[in-house]
């Protein structure tokens, strides 16, 4: 078999995370004949069509999946090594983060804090679905994923999960729901509660604490996402069990107030690497403080 010819490769990826050929063909100053032979010629090297085309759109098949994922691999990897074997480097290192869509914002800024306002470092942030999100540390298409549980390990990856910071987890409302009564049972009774979706760590230790106190709470919403949590909160919606860092700001403002007490819940925090034999520099700082 003839070797692989990555010009065809690079245009056949750039086709795919763009989707049209036209598109493709103007950002690559080609004429669109042209960047069609060089895919149907990539497509008769593999013995597989690459794209289903529907009216103007192309749609990846199974086959192109997999050489998308391929090429990903091949030309990321291309790109850290000319970052990092290059004796001068680039003037401005790229640090690619990504964070579970869900996680608290006010912790995500806590951890990027080493780094912001850093010249020599360009971040690059992103959010999505845990699964979304560690392919593309698999693809080397990010440096290191935040996410509050650790992915599980097989012989198939080589993830490293670091336990980066563990928060307690309190019941959040506005002043006038805690007039009067301040005790966790009282709370959970007569207030409605804002709790997090059943697939969250912190729900399933809620649902504990609520069944330890024999209480049954008013469930008024589960949501989710944080930041909507925060909102819900400060609309007076009901009390929300959440990290007090999600809403530090309102706290400090004194818009929402924390139980006196404690839940007893804490919500663990992780940042997932790849094992790489060239590791991001930038992210040290991240990971192991400033060298």
């Amino acid at each position: 078999m003839a070797a692989l010819n990555y010009h065809h490769l690079r245009y056949f990826r750039a086709v795919a995370h763009d989707g049209n050929l036209t598109r493709t063909a103007e950002h690559l100053n080609l004429t669109q004949s042209a960047l069609s032979v060089q895919i149907r010629k990539l497509e008769e090297q593999l013995g597989h069509a690459l794209f289903d085309r529907r009216g103007r759109q192309l749609h990846l098949t199974e086959a192109g999946r997999i050489a998308l994922d391929h090429a990903d691999v091949i030309f990321a990897t291309g790109e850290e090594l000319l970052g990092t074997l290059r004796e001068t480097g680039r003037a401005r290192q790229a640090l690619r983060v990504g964070a579970l869509a869900t996680l608290s914002r006010n912790f995500q800024m806590e951890f990027l804090r080493p780094v912001l306002g850093r010249t020599d470092i360009e971040l690059v942030l992103r959010s999505g679905g845990a699964a979304e999100l560690l392919r593309a540390l698999e693809t080397l298409n990010l440096d290191v994923v935040l996410i509050n549980q650790a992915p599980a390990r097989d012989v198939l990856t080589s993830f490293v999960a670091r336990r980066i910071a563990e928060q307690p987890v309190g019941i959040v409302g506005t002043p006038d729901r805690f007039q009067g009564r301040s005790g966790l049972v009282d709370l959970l009774r007569d207030h409605p509660v804002i709790v997090p979706t059943l697939e969250s760590s912190v729900r399933a230790g809620f649902d504990a604490v609520a069944d330890r106190l024999a209480v049954r709470p008013q469930i008024v919403a589960e949501v989710e996402d944080m930041a909507m949590m925060r909102l819900l909160a400060r609309e007076d919606v009901g009390l929300a069990v959440l990290p007090p860092i999600v809403v530090k700001d309102e706290l400090a403002a004194g818009l929402l107030v924390e139980g006196d007490e404690p839940l007893g819940i804490t919500e663990t925090f992780f940042a997932v690497t790849m094992e790489r034999r060239f590791p991001n520099p930038a992210l040290r700082t991240l990971l192991h403080g400033s060298t």
